[in-house]
């Protein structure tokens, strides 16, 4: 039984005949890996556009700090949602998103999959923790039972209104029960019908190969700073069998040093002067935002 709970984009009567954002990433992941920068707000995701990537990622980690809070499932779907629509709305791009556990149980997962597609979203991910979930690369994490994560994978995918959109099911098991687990769980979650897997925390070049021969089939890659997967490239990824791959936080955690470093010059001087030159300037801010001033302002389409 697929659950509908309103229009969305996808309708059959609906105004746009152009490819949906989960058509046109799987077409870019056809033809090789798919970098996705995380957008930690729109102003990003328009700058991730003008560098000509296929695609970005809004990660629950980037959110959550960025709300102040620590990425232990504290804000909301609907927090989620908005600025998930802001995101692809500005870039234009084919967005994944986080979705944490899924916000709940059977129902709040099934709604999950209706306000990502409404929003924008390409594709969304769901991890097989138990709430309150942890960071994926922190220790200490805890899984919910193999059936149970199945049944929440069956209800996202019925959930699909777009069938390209991409209902991505992740596993930490490496790191709380080992790599046959892991890709044991994977493949369980494939025969639920996920687009794709998402193994988190592996540790070596040496283990993504294996889990990808292990578990065949559309894969995603985490490509994150201090944790626990070493520095790997695009390409390399790509040889491993890896189509998607995501750095999360890899902006914000730039931003965020230059932050904190430019305060204390602030502080120290009282003046930005000597920072001037590691700024964006206000033209350079306008090119990003599509904007001239005195000429009207265009939404961008993707």
């Amino acid at each position: 039984m697929r659950v509908v709970f309103g229009p969305t984009s996808c309708d059959n009567a609906g105004m746009s005949t152009s490819p949906s954002a989960g058509a046109r990433l799987r077409a870019a992941a056809e033809l090789g890996p798919v970098a996705l920068p995380g957008a930690f707000n729109a102003l990003v995701g328009r700058a991730i556009a003008d560098a000509g990537f296929d695609g970005c990622y809004v990660s629950g980690a980037a959110m959550s700090v960025s709300a102040g809070v620590p990425d232990v499932g504290l804000l909301t779907l609907t927090e989620f949602a908005v600025e998930i629509r802001r995101i692809a709305d500005a870039s234009g791009l084919p967005v994944v998103a986080d979705a944490d556990t899924g916000f709940g149980e059977y129902e709040q997962s099934l709604r999950t999959v209706v306000e990502y597609e409404r929003a924008g979203a390409a594709g969304l991910h769901v991890e097989d923790q138990v709430f309150p979930k942890r960071c994926g690369h922190l220790d200490g994490k805890e899984l919910v039972p193999c059936e149970e994560m199945c049944l929440k994978v069956e209800a996202m995918v019925s959930a699909k209104r777009d069938p390209d959109f991409l209902v991505i099911a992740r596993t930490d098991a490496r790191g709380v029960t080992g790599m046959d687990d892991a890709i044991a769980r994977a493949n369980a979650y494939r025969a639920a019908g996920a687009d794709a897997i998402f193994p988190e925390g592996l540790q070596s070049e040496a283990e993504f190969e294996a889990f990808a021969k292990g578990s065949p089939g559309l894969l995603l890659a985490n490509m994150t700073e201090f944790g626990k997967t070493p520095f790997i490239t695009l390409d390399r990824f790509g040889e491993l069998g890896y189509r998607l791959v995501i750095f999360p936080v890899s902006l914000l955690r730039l931003a965020m040093g230059e932050v904190v470093r430019s305060l204390g010059v602030l502080k120290e001087t009282g003046s930005v002067e000597s920072l001037v030159e590691r700024m964006q300037t206000r033209k350079e801010l306008y090119e990003t935002l599509g904007y001239e001033p005195g000429t009207p302002w265009k939404v961008r389409r993707s």
